[in-house]
């Protein structure tokens, strides 16, 4: 029997690493072998993952040494980042010069990084119909990986941009599920207006990412971008109605009240729904519904995804 190919997956005990993680696991044909990285190798997480067999090793983004060390004899690699952790484009950008820099060193033959539009392309600084973050950003946490997209070219390591969608798993994690309101009905809020939103599951996105891992140097080179399902506010509100048994409306509201919610990093987000919405038709497009099923025949309607985690949704 070959030697099977290591990938090795940053981020392996998060949502998008963790789902490429099983992927890899559930095949048995699998060519591919995984090396999982995380930060703390004594986490419950990091633990579970050696439990399986699984090689698990400690890398830190900050440190390009440690990357290597993580990418030695690895066949290819998958790259997340979290924005969330320090809310910092900046940072997440010398993060992923770094991993380049560490890929190149270790003749890594495919990377898959995970990014998303850089959305100063569609809304110049100079435009004031969206405020500017941070000093030179429109939506941080897609400017920040969009502009470094090219780190990967630049550096002439092999890469596939992988675009991801908005999570339907912030419904249960990140607090936009349905709250009650004084009319003792159920409340989704979005600055959409009548638009669809492009969404996943984030296991879906791993699952996403091996099937590019399979596809192998059909994709280097390529921007390739992926969601379950394109679904307005109205029709989630009726799909969620029907999974969980009680009335949930769609209230839009505008960016600007969005961005005053005032948790942290309402104002990025507010950003992006924003731009979501005022460029619906490019973001939407240039996520084929058919090429995520290719790559990952499990792939996951809203609908199907209500069904299979819709019980883990807070109701207050």
């Amino acid at each position: 029997m070959s030697e099977k190919k290591i990938i090795t997956v940053f981020g392996a005990t998060g949502a998008q690493g963790g789902g490429l993680v099983r992927a890899i696991l559930a095949d048995k044909d699998s060519g591919f072998a995984v090396r999982a990285v995380t930060r703390d190798t004594g986490s419950d997480k990091a633990k579970a993952l050696a439990a399986q067999g699984i090689e698990v090793v400690a890398a830190d983004l900050d440190h390009v040494d440690s990357m290597r060390n993580a990418l030695k004899g690895a066949y290819g690699a998958y790259l997340v980042t979290n924005f969330w952790e320090h809310f910092s484009a900046e940072k997440e950008q010398e993060q992923v010069a770094n991993f380049a820099d560490a890929a190149k060193a270790e003749d890594v033959k495919h990377v898959v990084w995970s990014t998303l539009e850089d959305t100063r392309n569609w809304i110049p600084l100079d435009n004031d119909s969206m405020p500017t973050l941070q000093g030179k950003y429109k939506v941080p946490h897609f400017d920040g990986k969009g502009a470094a997209d090219k780190f990967f070219e630049e550096k002439g390591v092999p890469t596939t941009n992988f675009r991801t969608s908005f999570y339907w798993d912030n419904f249960i994690y990140f607090g936009m599920g349905p709250k009650k309101g004084e009319d003792g009905k159920y409340h989704i809020y979005f600055p959409m207006d009548d638009k669809k939103l492009a969404g996943m599951a984030a296991e879906d996105i791993g699952k996403c990412a091996y099937g590019l891992f399979k596809k192998g140097s059909d994709v280097i080179g390529k921007t390739i971008s992926v969601a379950g399902d394109k679904v307005s506010g109205d029709e989630m509100a009726n799909k969620f109605s029907k999974a969980l048994g009680k009335e949930v409306v769609y209230t839009n509201v505008t960016p600007e009240a969005y961005r005053n919610f005032g948790f942290p990093g309402a104002d990025d987000l507010g950003n992006m729904f924003q731009f979501y919405r005022d460029f619906n038709d490019d973001f939407n497009t240039r996520r084929n519904l058919d090429y995520a099923r290719e790559l990952n025949p499990q792939l996951q309607n809203f609908d199907q995804w209500l069904a299979n985690y819709g019980s883990k949704i807070p109701m207050d």
